[in-house]
């Protein structure tokens, strides 16, 4: 079996325990003093990373690399990853006024011209981020890099060979296992692991760890021209409070008012 490199592509968004406060003119999300952390979906595709090298030994799984495109500040996340296990990171630099150019194409250019680089077999990276739900980078980066993939993983497996990847994924009404070969792009579920919380000794040993800086430039990529624009962001309708009824006459009574039946 020859020795793996295993990428983990990660996004920096709104805490997930936070409820988003929507910005003046509903022009977006406003995240001004608003705390942010490392996407769960991202978590989970650095955890079973770290896993893998756990089970297989560390002469199967030579090279972990966290990546991400962001802000400056995106360096905590990569920190974050690098604490669960990660040994180095890597961060595409942008400006902060730039984050919303960073559309799941360029996205995915960015990440197929960094696994480029760094030679790795395996890609891992979360299905969706919680902040734009768009589900689509993954997809595109395994277009772009011409390699198979393995969406919404809830188990991953590597063959003895170390040449493909089997990867169980719940459909509707039930699971399906496929089977791909390396080097592959592989998005996560929720069902996949729970990640590990990182330890203060681990936090300290990742603040030694390397992490190297680029820009989009370094890899092709033109953020001056975004193909989505952004309309509008608002509030979910409010929902009304539910109605009770005495009996099951009652209750047939009151759905054929609302002709639901």
């Amino acid at each position: 079996m020859t020795s793996l490199r295993i990428m983990c592509a990660t996004k920096r968004v709104l805490d997930y325990a936070l409820k988003p406060r929507i910005a003046k003119g509903g022009a977006g999300v406003d995240l001004t003093g608003q705390k942010q952390s490392l996407n769960p979906f991202c978590e989970i595709g650095v955890e079973e990373a770290v896993r893998l090298r756990e089970k297989l030994g560390k002469d199967k799984v030579s090279d972990i690399v966290a990546f991400s495109a962001g802000p400056p500040k995106a360096q905590d996340t990569l920190r974050t990853a690098l604490a669960m296990g990660a040994d180095r990171a890597l961060l595409v630099e942008v400006a902060e006024s730039d984050t919303p150019k960073l559309e799941p194409l360029s996205v995915a250019k960015l990440i197929a011209g960094a696994a480029k680089e760094e030679k790795a077999d395996i890609v891992i990276l979360g299905k969706q981020a919680i902040d734009t739900d768009n589900n689509q980078t993954g997809q595109m980066l395994a277009g772009l890099l011409g390699w198979g993939q393995a969406t919404c993983a809830s188990k991953v497996e590597v063959g003895e060979g170390g040449k493909e990847v089997k990867v169980e994924r719940e459909v509707d009404g039930g699971t399906e296992t496929v089977e791909v070969k390396l080097p592959c792009v592989i998005t996560t579920d929720l069902r996949l692991n729970e990640p590990r919380f990182a330890t203060l000794p681990n936090i300290m040993k990742a603040k030694k760890k390397p992490l190297a800086k680029k820009k989009p430039q370094d890899y092709g990529v033109d953020l001056a021209n975004p193909r989505l624009k952004l309309l509008k962001v608002e509030e979910p309708p409010t929902r009304q409070g539910g109605d009770k009824v005495a009996d099951v006459d009652s209750l047939v009574a009151k759905l054929k008012e609302l002709k639901a039946i």
